[in-house]
């Protein structure tokens, strides 16, 4: 039996401190997005979203809380896990590092470092910032403060063991050098490559000040410092040696990561598995960052966005819409209401669901045959948007799937079917349905809701990519709701949001 192709996305674990916020969405969101392509594809895919909750951070807030750092994690992990279903996210499997394989897997994986010489024990000493979880050097320090988010730091010396990070830094540059396109976007290859050659220095991995965190195998006075817990996740969901997932999935294909941590991703997580003898990951993809009033997105300024309330107030589709059409993945992107009722107005309502509202209102009103010679074909390049999205670029694929949206509703104002009848009628109109058909299909991962609600109007089931050709029209239309609510941006209109354009 033929293997299918695999495909094994992840998001980053996310800190557990405080309550998830649009930032996270995103990040959660394109790779939802991805992996729902990929199984459109028909391959066999694996999705690895969950929560990172060791480390002093996470200890702090549950001690301000009032709770135990279990208690507290718990809480918030299900906040998590409430987000992700209400925006309708489709991952396998939430791993938490608090979880008891984790932890032992962990463990046998620091074993093995140590077999192969590449653990000691000394001191360290540097500035700490507690919110980030970061060490800097005195140099790196911006006023004598973090330079990522300009809060306080605090000088740290204690017994720590260290991973020789050093005794990689060849080998990192030559993995980069055999693989162009494990450092992603490859706009940020340069930054990376050119620290790695600066030198590396080895890494502290333990505390012995934290006591929430996974013990030492080596020394139970410590506890593992949290990114080096945290990075192995990818593997231990996995269930790293001998499971069959990790055969089926291992190496990951993508690992999705916002910007501000790719540093440990593309330079310490490889390291740790050339030491463990693991394949390193294909690839390492760092998006850009949202703002708000042209200011980072960050819990602790206090200026985060509640994509919950954003998706009840626009729906759901809107907001994953808004989030990967406004910014190409990768680049850094300022998130505005304003520009999503925009784009809900002029591309969703006006575009989409005028398309599918005038196909459907003739369709079914027409008592004649849906069948016909193919027309609308020919605008529609698959191909081109499967090589889009195979890149990462889901912006390029939105805009070839919208291209041929509005190819379609020109075809609509161009044979003017409110003026046939007939065979002629029955032509257009098959031309249409299976145009919208196939758009369904192709917006399924970005908008699910719609897709489905344009399914059950056509009167077809969902499809699979092998399903975007033009076809014989088997479905039974029946007219429904409108897609989207246009929202309404004059104050002095009595309602905020009216129904969406109806002209045919």
């Amino acid at each position: 039996m033929r293997k299918l192709p695999k495909f094994y996305i992840t998001t980053p674990i996310y800190y557990v401190n405080d309550k998830p916020h649009i930032g996270h969405a995103y990040t959660t969101i394109a790779a939802d997005v991805l992996a729902r392509w990929h199984r459109l594809k028909g391959d066999d895919t694996f999705f690895l979203t969950g929560t990172d909750e060791h480390g002093e951070k996470a200890e702090l807030a549950a001690k301000n809380a009032g709770q135990s750092p279990k208690e507290f994690v718990d809480g918030i992990v299900e906040q998590y896990k409430r987000m992700w279903k209400a925006l309708d996210i489709s991952y396998d499997y939430f791993i938490r590092t608090s979880d008891q394989l984790h932890e032992n897997t962990v463990s046998k994986l620091i074993e093995r470092i140590y077999a192969n010489g590449d653990i000691y024990k000394g001191f360290y000493e540097g500035w700490y910032c507690i919110p980030d979880e970061t060490f800097w050097t005195e140099l790196q320090l911006k006023d004598g403060k973090c330079p990522e988010c300009g809060r306080e730091v605090k000088l740290l010396k204690e017994e720590s063991y260290f991973f020789r990070l050093s005794k990689y830094q060849d080998r990192l540059l030559k993995f980069y050098d055999d693989n162009p396109d494990f450092l992603s976007p490859r706009f940020r290859s340069k930054e990376i490559i050119n620290r790695v050659k600066e030198g590396l220095k080895d890494v502290s991995i333990t505390r012995t000040t934290i006591k929430w965190g996974i013990p030492f195998p080596l020394d139970k006075s410590h506890t593992l410092y949290v990114w080096v817990d945290a990075l192995w996740n990818y593997v231990t969901a996995l269930e790293w040696p001998d499971g069959e997932k990790f055969r089926t999935f291992w190496p990951a294909d993508v690992h999705l990561i916002g910007k501000e941590i790719n540093w440990f991703h593309s330079v310490i997580w490889p390291a740790l598995l050339f030491s463990a003898g693991i394949e390193a990951p294909r690839k390492v993809f760092a998006h850009g960052w949202w703002t708000h009033d042209g200011k980072q997105m960050r819990k602790s300024f206090g200026n985060t966005v509640d994509p919950i309330a954003i998706a009840e107030k626009y729906s759901l589709d809107a907001l994953r819409y808004a989030l990967l059409k406004e910014m190409p993945l990768g680049e850094d992107g300022d998130f505005s209401e304003k520009t999503l009722q925009v784009r809900l107005n002029n591309e969703l309502v006006s575009e989409l669901g005028n398309l599918l509202n005038r196909t459907v209102t003739i369709a079914a009103g027409f008592d004649g045959k849906i069948e016909g010679t193919p027309e609308l074909d020919s605008g529609l390049d698959i191909g081109s948007i499967s090589e889009l999205m195979d890149r990462l670029d889901t912006h390029g694929a939105l805009d070839e799937i919208f291209a041929y949206i509005r190819a379609a509703n020109k075809y609509v104002n161009d044979k003017a079917p409110w003026k046939l009848k007939g065979a002629e009628l029955g032509n257009v109109l098959y031309n249409l349905l299976e145009a919208v058909r196939i758009i369904s299909i192709l917006i399924s991962p970005f908008m699910p809701g719609s897709s489905k609600k344009i399914n059950l109007q056509l009167g077809v089931g969902p499809g699979k990519l092998a399903d975007c050709a033009f076809r014989e029209f088997s479905g039974k239309v029946t007219k429904g709701d409108y897609l989207f609510k246009k929202y309404e941006t004059h104050p002095a209109e009595s309602s905020k949001e009216s129904a969406p354009d109806r002209s045919l």
